[in-house]
C-alpha cells in the first residue's frame, strides 16, 4: 500500500528538481504579486527578479495556492493510482497554504493527511524527504505523516537579514517588531520558533552577524548526525564560504546543500539573506 502513497508539498520547500523527480513529489506553487501581475514561483519569476524588484523598491506581495489547485493535485494522485496522500507544507504561521490544502483534502477522492511543518525552505524540504523515506520503507499513511512531523520537530533554522524592512512590510516578523526601533543600528539574527519568525540576537555588524550565525549552527549541530543547508538570496559570495566552514566544523555532517531561496521567501527577506538549516538525521 505504501508504495502507492503520493507526496505533495509546496514550492517554498526549495527542493532541487532532481530530488523532486527521484522521490516522485508533486509541488504546488505559490505566487509573487509584482504590482498587479501575479507570477508563479519557479516558473514565471526567479529569485534574481525578486532581488532586482526589491532593490528598485517595487511593491511585492505573495499569494498562496487556492484550494482548487490542491484539489487538482489530489485528484491527479488518485487518477495515477495513489491510495492516499501526505501533503506537507510551509508553516501555517507564515502562510495560508496549509489551510488551502486542508480545504481541498476534505473533498478529495482519497485520504489526505496535511502536515503543517511549521518550517520553510529546506527545513520544510527535509520534512518532505522524511515522508518519502517512510513511504519507501513501507509505512502506511498515518505513519508517513508522523515521520514527517517527527523530523520537523527536530529541525532548527537560523538566519540573518540585512534589514527587517521587507519582513515588516509583509507582516512576517511576529515579535521581531521589538527590534525595529534599532534596526538601523544592528544586524538582526532571527530564527523560526513555533512556526513564527522571532528575534534571536542583535549584532552590530554584518561580518559579526555572519560569524555568530556560523557559531550558532555549529553549536546546534553538536556531534549528532545532521543534514545542513545554507540558503541565501543574491548572496552566494557569503553563502559558499560559510558552507565550506561548516563542512569543516560539523563532525556529524551527512549532507550539505547550498541553495538560493525562491521568489516567495525572497520577497519577504530581501537581498542579503543568509540562513542555516540544521536537520538532525
Amino acid at each position: 500500500m505504501s508504495a502507492q502513497l503520493a507526496l505533495v508539498t509546496d514550492s517554498t520547500a526549495y527542493l532541487p528538481q532532481e530530488v523532486v523527480d527521484r522521490h516522485r513529489i508533486s509541488v504546488v506553487p505559490l505566487s509573487v504579486v509584482v504590482g498587479d501581475e501575479v507570477l508563479t514561483e519557479g516558473v514565471e519569476i526567479a529569485p534574481k527578479d525578486v532581488a532586482e524588484a526589491l532593490r528598485a523598491k517595487q511593491r511585492l506581495t505573495t499569494s498562496r495556492p487556492n484550494p482548487e489547485t490542491f484539489a487538482a493535485a489530489y485528484k491527479a494522485a488518485a487518477a495515477a493510482g495513489a491510495t492516499g496522500v501526505v501533503s506537507v507544507h510551509i508553516s501555517g504561521e507564515l502562510s495560508g497554504t496549509g489551510e488551502a490544502a486542508r480545504l481541498a483534502a476534505a473533498e478529495a477522492p482519497l485520504p489526505v493527511r496535511v502536515v503543517d511543518s511549521r518550517l520553510v525552505g529546506m527545513a520544510l524540504g527535509y520534512t518532505v524527504l522524511a515522508a518519502a523515506e517512510a513511504r519507501d520503507a513501507g509505512l502506511d499513511l498515518d505513519e508517513v505523516a508522523a515521520a514527517a512531523e517527527r523530523r520537523a520537530a527536530g529541525i532548527r533554522s537560523f538566519f540573518y537579514v540585512d534589514t527587517l524592512e521587507h519582513l515588516r512590510r509583509g507582516g512576517r516578523i511576529g515579535t521581531a517588531r521589538a527590534l525595529l526601533g534599532s534596526a538601523l543600528a544592528v544586524k538582526p539574527l532571527l530564527h523560526l520558533d513555533g512556526g513564527r519568525i522571532e528575534p534571536l540576537e542583535k549584532v552590530r555588524t554584518a561580518s559579526r552577524a555572519i560569524a555568530r550565525l556560523e557559531e550558532i549552527a555549529v553549536e546546534e549541530a553538536g556531534t549528532r548526525a545532521v543534514d545542513v543547508t545554507v540558503h541565501h538570496l543574491a548572496a552566494a559570495d557569503r553563502a559558499e564560504p560559510l558552507a565550506e566552514r561548516l563542512r569543516e566544523r560539523v563532525p556529524g555532517l551527512r549532507e550539505l546543500y547550498v541553495g538560493e531561496v525562491g521568489a516567495v521567501i525572497g520577497a519577504h527577506v530581501g537581498p542579503g539573506l543568509l540562513a542555516v538549516v540544521v536537520a538532525p538525521v
